[in-house]
């Protein structure tokens, strides 16, 4: 069964596929920055009518909390990394990475740009743990 992205389902499910990567684990030991909040940015004729926050509550390689929270919430992450549903869709498939659509504005960062690209391996970890999650797109 797949779960639509980014339902709190899929989220749940996000969440447990990191804890269940040992490559994230390992490139993530060192991470102790705080939660990662990334933002579905509004998309009404999909079906999202308000921002999506997904709270990743990360700590030295280990997922703590995995959570669907407001936009408010989202902006006290000290890492908040925001997008369209398109550009989401794309670092999901791989076809993007998180790094890269930060760096060509693709994706829109607030936090230390050198933390975040001293933890690239990372964020490579996160996107093959969101991978294994059966995902269903809302707009296919």
């Amino acid at each position: 069964m797949s779960l639509p992205f980014p339902s709190a389902e899929w989220v749940s499910a996000y969440g447990s596929a990191i804890n269940a990567s040992a490559g994230y684990r390992a490139a993530s030991t060192e991470w102790t920055h705080g939660a990662v909040a990334l933002v579905v940015n509004p998309q009404p004729a999909i079906g999202l009518p308000q921002p999506v926050g997904i709270w990743l509550d990360l700590e030295r390689g280990a997922c703590r909390e995995a959570k669907v929270v407001s936009l408010s919430e989202a902006e006290q992450a000290p890492f908040v990394i925001s997008g369209d549903y398109a550009q989401w869709k794309r670092v999901i498939r791989k076809e993007l990475g998180p790094i890269a659509g930060i760096m060509q504005r693709k994706l829109h960062l607030k936090g230390s740009l050198p933390i975040v690209v001293r933890f690239v391996k990372s964020a490579e970890q996160l996107v093959e743990a969101a991978t294994t999650v059966p995902t269903r797109f809302l707009d296919e």
